[in-house]
């Protein structure tokens, strides 16, 4: 089940960012409006489109989020194997994307703040760069 809806949803999802989806939902709506008068701005006519719009939207959302998800979760393997593959990479960083927000946005500011003062230890920073690492991933 869980293939299938993989491979359902990666191909509906890429197919959705084509040109021709977005041209064929505009033509569905040009459609609808121009209608209105052949069906007095009816609403019923009205309410064909909002239920239309909406059960779309509903499902791609599902859709959408699991292609993100897919992607997401490719992109941190490979970004796990290149840390692993750099010899001077530290592997501290290996599956950090599992902390909290607030854990994340931590070691960001802070390093970001040690970027600041980099060069200061004549590596660049790297020294400083590590302890911090080290000190913010044992507050966890």
């Amino acid at each position: 089940m869980d293939r299938f809806f993989s491979m359902v949803a990666a191909r509906i999802a890429a197919w959705a960012g084509q040109p021709a989806a977005f041209i064929i939902a505009l033509s569905v709506v040009i459609i609808w409006g121009v209608s209105g008068p052949l069906f007095q701005w009816s609403d019923t006519w009205q309410l064909v489109i909002n239920t239309g719009t909406t059960i779309i939207t509903f499902l791609m959302v599902f859709l959408i989020q699991n292609a993100q998800n897919r992607d997401a979760a490719a992109m941190q393997v490979k970004l796990d194997e290149l840390i692993r593959a750099v010899a001077d990479a530290r592997n501290d960083f290996i599956g950090i994307e599992h902390l909290t927000d607030a854990e994340l946005e931590r070691i960001r500011h802070a390093l970001e703040q040690t970027e600041d003062c980099a060069g200061s230890d004549g590596n660049g920073g790297a020294a400083s760069r590590a302890e911090l690492i080290d000190r913010l991933l044992v507050r966890r």
